[in-house]
């Protein structure tokens, strides 16, 4: 029953705010405050940006506008960064409006488009913008889900564009994760849309408890309780202060144990023992012991983040081997009711490559994995019964804190430390919030859970400071690309496409940071004359003599550098001499000793990086930097034909070769004494002579009066850098635009209209803005949606794909969106004859490309990526799932069953782009290819 104070709100908002009044009645519960500001702002005509935690029913705000529309006889476009979430949504739109009114557009599905209520990918709106499409008359709302996508390096220029490309009379609903610049955020918005309301809330409606598992004690991370757990209590909340957020919150309890623990691991006994090396290394808890710990102190369901798909697999067979079961009968009898509908219509000769009866098995027992390496069947239904309460404990990627809707009681992460793709980085404070947010269920849960597991070297004040920290600053990824520049230039002109760049998010945090730039330059400005006000003097320019310095400095930096440079080079042609088999010796680091060159790895001549195999088993690539002088080969070994890296008997093997080498010699560990270039130099030799004979070089106090130079040098340079990056910043965008529109106009895809005539007695005021036309190649540039937009044009006006059978032509087009998920040693192979000819003409064209790029200063368009080239000529061929990935592997790429899937879906993609926008011969090709794609698993994955 409501209280006194609620029954009056909504009394008053009946009157007030008649619309949320009734989308209210309907639903059953009680909006939060900041549900209802958000709601009541939007009814008041303004737009809104609502920034809250995961979890605490933003989408409320964008179900609202829905409703508004409606009852306005307006429409309602609700986008969201993935389809998955699409569908997600739009069968919760269905569930409440019913299917006639509502409709799904994600370039996979197209169901009821013209209906008032429609559900996209944001992709799918920025192109029907561009197009014009008769879909946007009537258009009063569009919902921006995860709006806060735009911050992503690949995707996120789609968000800015269909923020400013909205006709004004759209209002604009934007639904964020919690960031700290929201009002940086909300005045851009202002800015391009017009008033735009800013309701933010930090607030989770499930309070989080933050632990430590450490050995096999479970700790309060924080010795005061969170402020809304408080309020939960009827205690009075109050926000953490700054000393609060330091190291005094952390348990003392925890610091101690932790201490007390790290001294028994580093003595010989407790938990240490020794690997094959000899090193004493730590053993972290079982997870199977976790989860039974867990679900003893009735913390299931539980996410455990492992930042490793290997990982989540091997952690569900981990537990399925201890035993550990999660499920009753009843229970596994609806699972499986589950399992059967959402995978009966895989092909049955497929479920054995895709692992389906040991995923069958963890499913059956409450347990399961959740990444992208598996098929959306699989995901889907994991998920389902994930939300369910069925399975217990999902051991996942990241993936799965972005998007999905799949809560649970506890949240465990296993590591603070993740591979971005490049490098192992430490999780930040936005992606720890991101990570537990999952932890809670609204209307289940009373509180949420937040477990970090302890391994040595973690410092809880650590843990504590990723758990209190709030900074998530919300950053524009925007460039212009080929395909939006001619999009631009063909609706508004190149005068007004300039217009628009200059007032993407991109450029208005651009200009704003200048605001901080000029304060710090002018202050450097004053420090500059301050220092020059006290260095004076009458028997010299010290500051002249304070430069002599400085350049004497300099020149023997860049001497240094040249020499190291050098070096580096003569260490990178040793590296590019080296064949398969050579021995050599690494000098210094974790991998001294022996090696063997499996693969030279010369793709970059000046920086080779060869695959190499270590005396210990080790394999991986070393480059120029682990040689600081040039190596040579001291022997030979047979490598073996085919031999795979990955395997531990082929390394354990070769190894052995190895180490039975007979090394000669040991060319590597010469030491070259090189002579001093500064020694040589003839302008280090002037300026020492000059600065000896400087007046001031002769003064009692010379080193004082250096000093002050020194810092008025200093105040010097640190404003004419400041000022320089000022100018850089300013109007960056429509620089880019102008060389990527420069680029386009070079190869003909965009023509400048010729200046008009203007008779020789008019005085022309201003210089003539030549506004570029776009060409028929331009047209089509315009209707390709692709990383690789600009090649896909060039290879469709070369005719490269001409003549090609549908399987060559999956192949070849699968280099231009495939993108391997690690580095692999050498070339992967691809189909000989026509297909490798192609992919030949294809570089040909890519390198041509990559000239005109660096001539006009745009970044170069990525590389062809030959890895998934076989498994698309095999697909395509009608090949089966099995050869299709087992091929793969034998040609140097590694995919999982979901790999290939989604691979395939984003080659269907651009395939069916070809099939609209390719001339005749190539269009019918592509058409038929996508026929042959779409099958199995891959049909079963995009509903066709």
């Amino acid at each position: 029953m409501s209280s006194p104070a609620e029954r009056y709100a909504a009394a008053r908002r009946r009157t007030s705010h008649p619309t949320l009044a009734d989308f209210t009645a309907a639903l059953g519960f009680a909006l939060d405050p900041f549900q209802v500001a958000a709601c009541e702002a939007l009814e008041d005509g303004s737009g809104v940006l609502v920034c809250a935690p995961t979890g605490a029913g933003k989408t409320v705000v964008g179900e609202f506008a829905v409703h508004k529309a409606l009852a306005e006889g307006r429409k309602a476009f609700y986008t969201t960064p993935i389809k998955a979430l699409s569908n997600q949504k739009y069968n919760d739109l269905v569930q409440r409006y019913g299917a006639d009114r509502v409709g799904l557009l994600t370039g996979d599905n197209a169901v009821n488009g013209d209906a008032p209520v429609v559900v996209m990918t944001t992709e799918v709106l920025r192109n029907m913008l561009y197009a014009e499409s008769p879909a946007l008359r009537g258009l009063g709302y569009v919902v921006m889900d995860e709006v806060h996508y735009l911050a992503d390096r690949f995707r996120g220029a789609v968000w800015e564009e269909v923020i400013i490309h909205l006709p004004p009379s759209v209002t604009l609903i934007s639904l964020s994760a919690t960031v700290s610049n929201a009002e940086e955020f909300a005045d851009w918005l202002v800015t391009v849309r017009g008033d735009t309301s800013v309701v933010v809330s930090e607030v989770r409606p499930i309070p989080l408890w933050q632990h430590m598992l450490v050995g096999n004690r479970v700790f309060d991370l924080f010795s005061l309780r969170p402020a809304a757990h408080a309020a939960e209590q009827g205690d009075s909340p109050r926000p953490l202060s700054t000393r609060e957020r330091g190291a005094s919150v952390v348990d003392p309890e925890l610091v101690r144990y932790v201490r007390e623990h790290e001294r028994r691991i580093d003595s010989w006994g407790g938990d240490r023992r020794r690997d094959s090396g000899h090193r004493p290394r730590y053993r972290p808890p079982a997870r199977s012991d976790v989860v039974e710990r867990l679900d003893r102190a009735g913390l299931l369901p539980a996410i455990t983040f492992v930042f490793s798909r290997n990982g989540c697999d091997a952690a569900v067979h981990q537990c399925l081997l201890s035993g550990l079961r999660l499920t009753d009968e009843v229970e596994r009898a609806e699972i499986a009711a589950i399992i059967d509908e959402r995978t009966g219509s895989l092909p049955e000769e497929d479920l054995h490559v895709l692992g389906f009866w040991e995923w069958r098995e963890g499913l059956l027992a409450g347990l399961a994995a959740h990444h992208a390496g598996l098929v959306p069947a699989f995901k889907e239904t994991v998920e389902e019964c994930f939300v369910r309460g069925l399975v217990k404990a999902v051991f996942a990627t990241e993936t799965l804190a972005l998007g999905i809707n799949m809560p649970a009681r506890t949240v465990v992460l296993e590591r603070l430390v993740k591979w971005n793709g490049e490098a192992h980085v430490d999780v930040t404070p936005g992606e720890y919030t991101q990570l537990t947010g999952r932890a809670g269920r609204r209307g289940i849960d009373v509180e949420g859970h937040a477990v970090v597991i302890w391994a040595p070297g973690m410092d809880p004040s650590v843990v504590a400071g990723l758990a209190s920290t709030r900074t998530y600053p919300l950053k524009s990824s925007f460039r212009p690309s080929y395909n939006m520049a001619v999009n631009l230039v063909s609706s508004f002109g190149r005068a007004r496409a300039r217009e628009l760049l200059a007032s993407s998010f991109a450029q208005f945090q651009a200009d704003r940071s200048v605001v901080g730039l000029a304060r710090a330059a002018a202050r450097h400005e004053r420090d500059a004359a301050q220092s020059a006000a006290e260095m004076r003097s009458d028997r010299g320019d010290v500051g002249a003599y304070a430069q002599l310095r400085r350049q004497i400095a300099d020149r023997e930096k860049e001497l240094s550098r040249d020499s190291q440079a050098k070096r580096r080079m003569e260490a990178a042609d040793a590296l590019a001499a080296l064949r398969p088999g050579d021995v050599i010796r690494v000098p210094s680091g974790r991998r001294q000793g022996l090696a063997v060159v499996l693969d030279p790895g010369i793709t970059d001549l000046a920086d080779p990086r060869p695959l190499v195999l270590t005396e210990d088993k080790w394999a991986g690539r070393l480059g120029s930097v682990d040689f600081p002088s040039p190596v040579s080969a001291l022997a030979r070994v047979k490598v073996p034909k085919n031999f795979n890296h990955r395997s531990p008997h082929s390394r354990r093997d070769l190894a052995s070769t190895l180490r039975n080498a007979r090394v000669e010699h040991d060319l590597g560990a010469r030491r070259i004494k090189h002579r001093s270039a500064a020694a040589d130099d003839p302008v280090l030799a002037d300026l020492r002579q000059a600065l000896r004979n400087h007046p001031v070089h002769q003064l009692p106090d010379r080193e004082e009066r250096v000093r002050v130079a020194e810092r008025w040098l200093r105040a010097v340079r640190e404003a004419e850098s400041l000022q320089r990056t000022m100018a850089e910043r300013t109007g960056s965008l429509t620089r880019q635009f102008d060389r990527t529109c420069d680029v386009l106009e070079e190869l003909g895809y965009l023509v400048p209209e010729p200046a008009p005539l203007v008779p020789a007695d008019t005085e022309v005021v201003g210089a003539v803005d030549d506004v570029p036309v776009v060409t028929d190649d331009g047209r089509r540039l315009a209707r390709i949606w692709s990383e690789s937009d600009l090649l896909v044009a060039e290879c469709l006006r070369a005719g490269v794909w001409r003549g090609l059978t549908p399987p060559e032509l999956a192949a070849v087009v699968s280099t231009l969106v495939f993108e391997a998920r690690r580095d692999t040693p050498g070339l992967p192979a691809v189909p000989a004859g026509t297909v490798a000819a192609a992919i030949g003409e294809m570089r040909g064209i890519r390198a041509r490309l990559l000239d005109v790029e660096l001539d006009h200063g745009v970044p170069p368009s990525r590389d062809l990526d030959l890895g998934f080239a076989w498994a698309a000529y095999r697909w395509a061929d009608g090949q089966g799932l099995d050869r299709v990935l087992a091929g793969a592997e034998q040609a140097g790429t590694e995919l999982s069953g979901g790999d290939f899937v989604r691979w395939t879906r984003q080659l269907l993609d651009l395939l069916d782009q070809l099939g609209k926008v390719a001339d005749d011969a190539v269009a019918r090709t592509a058409r038929t290819t996508v026929e042959r794609v779409r099958r199995g698993v891959v049909a079963v994955a995009v509903g066709g």
